[in-house]
């Protein structure tokens, strides 16, 4: 399996006002001593966005570049020209996949104003022309689905699967707080699965979110997301369908997190560890 990890797990996060932000070198450095040899982007700017300067940055540490996560207004065309250079950036240094998110265009993830068929239709194309601009580039497009974004529940991924050929990426956590079950997602449409963050969450939390008593911030501040085992996804499930049904694309260790000033600086990689423990014990039942 390939396994990755993400700077989200350290509390990079592209929200402002999300938390402490661990520097870069720390991130990478702490990836690297888990035995981690790839990771993904992270949110614009915090990495270089010099091709040359990023692979420097990165041999460093001995990793490779997986993909980026890009939250864009899908349902605005002039998120294109973004994406471009996000894919362009990406291919140079030779990652493998653009994970797009349907972003609002507001900040943060915790308001979601609806779209109108119009604009959803919009969202659809927009998401293609970014397809066809990165596949030039040998860079696969997946769609995440995500709390806060215009693809969040199950009716909304039911929807954009139904009107887009844009192959998903599962990622466990954001599908369980949306109300979709990412096992039965993964089933239902095995053919569909571009791309895997794994994360763990708490489902007492989730509830509370996709009820709107709990903001999405909040509830992460709040301790919602959780190393593998130690939530109420069924990563094991996942894991084990997802490699049956094939896959052979990237594992990405997520955990989403924020931190704050009281926060001990070596819970993130404490917690990838355990999550790492927890993923090996699984793949040697394989």
């Amino acid at each position: 399996m390939k396994l990755a990890g993400a700077p989200i797990s350290w509390g990079v996060c592209e929200v402002p006002g999300w938390g402490m932000m661990l520097d870069r070198d720390t991130v990478l450095s702490e990836m690297a001593d888990l035995g981690l040899t790839a990771t993904e982007l992270g949110p614009p700017e915090y990495l270089p966005t010099d091709p040359t300067k990023l692979r420097a940055l990165l041999s460093t540490y001995n990793l490779t570049l997986v993909g980026g996560f890009l939250a864009v207004p899908l349902h605005d065309e002039s998120s294109v020209a973004e994406a471009e250079r996000t894919a362009k950036l990406l291919a140079a240094c030779g990652a493998e996949v653009l994970v797009l998110a349907a972003a609002t265009g507001l900040d943060g993830y915790d308001d979601r104003p609806p779209l109108t068929d119009e604009q959803w239709n919009t969202l659809i194309s927009t998401a293609a022309k970014i397809r066809d601009i990165a596949a030039e580039q040998d860079l696969q497009t997946v769609l995440h689905p995500h709390v806060g974004t215009h693809v969040e529940t199950e009716a909304e991924v039911e929807r954009f699967i139904r009107d887009s050929d844009l192959p998903l990426c599962l990622d466990t956590g954001h599908l369980m707080i949306g109300g979709t079950d990412p096992v039965a997602l993964a089933e239902r449409y095995p053919q569909r699965i571009g791309h895997l963050h794994l994360k763990d969450v708490r489902a007492d939390l989730a509830d509370k979110v996709r009820a709107g008593e709990l903001g999405y911030t909040e509830a992460v501040g709040q301790g919602m997301y959780v190393p593998l085992g130690q939530g109420d996804v069924d990563i094991e499930a996942v894991v084990r369908f997802v490699h049956q049904a094939g896959y052979d694309g990237w594992y990405v260790l997520e955990q989403d997190t924020a931190l704050s000033e009281q926060s001990p600086v070596d819970t993130p990689k404490l917690d990838t560890a355990g999550s790492l423990r927890y993923l090996n014990q699984i793949i040697g039942g394989l």
